[in-house]
């Protein structure tokens, strides 16, 4: 497919230039008919254009080099009309290619390489004080147009594949979401429990055994035991509603030498050289590996000398665990305890951390478990830029070295006159380069910008009365309208800028609806400022038109000169105004179906995985979280067999519990709703399109809140969230005791009518209040007394 679109073009603009030249020239009959020898060297021509102009979207900047100098070589013998299409579309043709393929410097100096090429040449050929030199501004013109647009079609490319591919990821996260949870909480599961009741049972075993000679230990064993069991139930309490945001926890380093220390409290010799890791999944796979590979030695080598080690490189980090074989008589109070499934739990997080891991007996009878994960460049280093672009900038920067050398290869000169007469050409260049310059300050500052091309336009019968322009008399204000027009097309609301102000609140009921005078970017702003602009520039140019016309002459009555010029600037002005309508509307509704996918994606794989996570941790209320509270109640009584006792059973629950997690996965009918105990979710299932998302809970915000408050606050954040849009967002929630806040930041399109509907709906409902104020925040305040004193009703 893509061969052919190549070479339609090319094949179209052949035929287009024989229609011109030869073919109208023969059926007129022209006197002199062309030559044999032209012919040829015109076939000769456009056989080279149109060669290159086939394979224009492998090598752009090499076709558009090769077509300008055969249309340059060839324009000497031949006739203006034997190249007036392939020089001038084949050119542009071949600068839109680069353009669209290529990146934004490379067709600018391209273009402007063009625009030296043709004033030299002009200027060698003609002499540009002699002649008006509006050709050279139409091509200027041109070639601006082309390659403006080629960029608008590359950027418009490459937002489509982006919104593409985010959806890509989100859809294939739909599906993974819910057993990327239900292996996270595996995990999670069999290294809290299988670490800390592992050390209570082998702790409480070595306290038994030696009860005789140190009674001491009995003591230290219960107390360690009453901690353990508590800071298991708070461990599996984070398994079970993990925080989204990690901002308050310690380094990686210092949680690893915290668990060393640990296992040295046990009485187990631990050695350790550990380097500082950034945080990630890397430092997360290195703390499990280690964990796992320590709580391992406790279990079946009492007594082992083991040496941690933690090294961290620009291109891989080595995790490796050595343990000496155990004392000789040591019993092994932990053999038995596990589940056998450490080994895959250590694969699974060595693989996300993109690294393997090896476990076996050393040559001493030890054991070494050794892990080599990705390093600093894994996520540091930036792509290499492809040859195929280092080799278009330098063809493109040697072109433009050489292009004064270009006209002297020229076969026809004629003589330039020393007239010092600036020429209309040159005025018309320079308001042509002022108007460029103000359509590249138009989204930065529109108002500025449209006074500039106004301004501008004003100038254009001035200077064809200096430059004496003898030429069409309209073509000069249709040049200056024409950038006008291209700015209403692109930005059409230019005189409608954001209100600053703190917005205003919704309360209390259906009438005050929360809105801000404070409007994302790709909004439509009031019908006044388009009215305003389209007004302008049909006044504007009509003036400049009947100027113009007036000042060359003309017999036609004056109202008739004014309702013409006025007729078709308004004609002009307003095809351009809902051309640019169009395009606005085209690009949010586009917008909108990508956002409203990307939200119902979100919100089918956040309940999936808040279904899996409440099917397991229902079990785990029921099984380890039991029996673990069991162990705390003996130890405090002092029963150190039963603690023992109690620790064992919960091993055995939490190993019950793993074989049947992967059971019962069939769809239910009935997904309970998500909490603010799912914000995790909904973080990593956004952040997976390649967002920066960020949400903080802060020590405030109670543990249990009223039902309907953790209902509409989960989903208030799904809709601030899913609202669309690439920028950095964060969530803070806070309480004050009688409201939880919701404060927004970075979520412009949290401003749009549709989702302001949403919110207000689910904030009205519990008597809260709404507010958006500038630069993308928007913040939600929910009443706590209200709502808890609705719910005891209910119940």
């Amino acid at each position: 497919m893509n061969r052919t679109d190549d070479r339609l073009f090319p094949v179209l603009l052949l035929c287009a230039q024989a229609l011109v030249w030869p073919g109208a020239p023969l059926a007129r009959g022209a006197v002199p008919a062309p030559t044999t020898a032209s012919l040829l060297l015109a076939a000769l021509v456009a056989a080279v254009v149109t060669a290159a102009l086939a394979l224009r979207r492998t090598r752009p900047v090499v076709v558009l080099v090769v077509v300008t100098a055969a249309c340059m070589l060839g324009s000497g013998p031949l006739p203006a009309e034997a190249l007036a299409v392939l020089g001038t579309a084949g050119v542009a043709l071949a600068l839109f290619t680069v353009a669209s393929e290529r990146d934004a410097f490379t067709a600018v100096l391209c273009g402007v390489a063009l625009a030296v090429y043709q004033l030299l040449l002009g200027n060698r050929l003609h002499g540009l004080s002699d002649r008006d030199g509006l050709d050279l501004v139409l091509t200027a013109v041109l070639y601006a147009a082309v390659g403006g647009t080629g960029l608008l079609v590359r950027r418009t490319r490459r937002a489509r594949r982006a919104a593409e591919h985010r959806l890509k990821r989100a859809e294939a996260e739909r599906h993974r979401l819910p057993a990327v949870e239900r292996r996270r909480m595996e995990r999670e599961l069999h290294d809290v429990s299988a670490h800390h009741l592992t050390a209570v049972v082998v702790t409480a075993g070595a306290a038994l055994g030696l009860r005789e000679r140190r009674p001491e230990l009995a003591a230290q064993a219960l107390e360690f035991a009453v901690e353990t069991g508590r800071e298991v139930t708070r461990a599996l309490g984070a398994v079970r509603a993990p925080a989204p945001s990690r901002e308050d926890e310690p380094p990686p380093e210092e949680r690893l030498l915290d668990l060393v220390a640990g296992f040295r409290r046990l009485d187990h010799r631990v050695d350790c050289e550990i380097d500082p890791l950034p945080d990630g999944a890397v430092a997360e796979a290195a703390y499990g590996i280690v964990r796992e590979a320590l709580t391992n030695v406790a279990r079946y080598a009492p007594g082992a000398h083991t040496r941690v080690l933690c090294r961290y490189g620009d291109t891989r980090t080595d995790v490796v665990v050595t343990s000496t074989p155990p004392q000789a008589g040591a019993v092994a109070h932990g053999a038995g305890l596990g589940g056998g499934r450490g080994q895959g739990f250590l694969r699974s997080r060595a693989r996300e951390a993109g690294g393997t891991v090896h476990s076996g007996p050393t040559a001493q009878g030890g054991w070494e478990v050794r892990a080599v994960l990705a390093g600093g460049t894994a996520t540091a280093v930036e792509p290499s830029v492809p040859r195929a672009y280092r080799v278009a900038q330098v063809v493109a920067a040697t072109g433009l070295v050489l292009q004064p050398l270009l006209p002297a290869l020229a076969v026809r000169a004629e003589d330039t006159s020393s007239a010092s007469q600036v020429s209309a050409g040159a005025l018309f260049a320079l308001l042509a380069a002022g108007q460029a310059v103000a359509l590249l300050w138009l989204r930065r500052a529109p108002r500025t910008a449209y006074g500039m091309l106004l301004g501008l336009a004003l100038l254009w019968p001035v200077a064809m009365d200096a430059g004496n322009y003898s030429g069409p008399v309209l073509l000069p204000p249709a040049l200056s309208l024409l950038a006008t027009c291209a700015a209403l097309a692109r930005e059409p609301a230019p005189t409608a800028t954001p209100r600053k102000g703190r917005g205003a609140v919704a309360k209390g009921g259906p009438a005050a609806t929360g809105v801000s005078h404070d409007r994302a970017c790709d909004q439509p702003s009031a019908p006044g400022g388009h009215v305003t602009a389209v007004l302008l520039t049909v006044l504007v140019h009509a003036a400049t038109a009947t100027t113009a016309v007036l000042d060359r002459g003309t017999a036609a009555p004056l109202w008739t000169v004014i309702a013409a010029t006025t007729a078709g600037a308004a004609l002009a002005a307003t095809a351009a105004h809902l051309t640019g309508r169009l395009r606005t509307r085209r690009r949010q509704a586009g917008l909108r179906a990508h956002d409203e996918r990307l939200a119902t994606w979100t919100e089918e794989a956040v309940r999936d995985a808040w279904t899996e996570r409440r099917r397991i941790a229902a079990g785990l209320e029921t099984t380890v979280l039991a029996r673990t509270a069991d162990l705390v109640t003996e130890a405090e009584a002092g029963r150190l067999d039963a603690a023992a006792s109690r620790a064992r059973e919960a091993l055995a629950a939490m190993r019950a519990l793993l074989d049947t997690v992967r059971e019962g996965q069939a769809e239910h009918e009935l997904r309970p709703q998500p909490t603010l105990q799912a914000l995790d979710l909904l973080a990593r299932q956004l952040r997976v399109t390649g967002r920066d998302i960020e949400i903080r809970l802060t020590g405030r915000v109670p543990e249990r809140l009223p039902t309907a408050v953790d209902l509409a606050a989960y989903h208030a954040a799904e809709t601030v969230l899913t609202a669309g849009g690439e920028e950095p967002a964060m969530l803070e929630f806070d309480a004050d005791g009688a409201a939880l806040t919701l404060t927004a930041t970075g979520v412009p399109r949290a401003a749009d009518s549709a989702v302001r509907r949403r919110l207000t709906t689910r904030v009205v409902a519990l008597g809260g209040t709404l507010t958006t104020g500038p630069q993308g925040t928007i913040s939600l305040r929910l009443p706590l007394a209200a709502a808890q004193d609705d719910e005891e009703r209910h119940r």
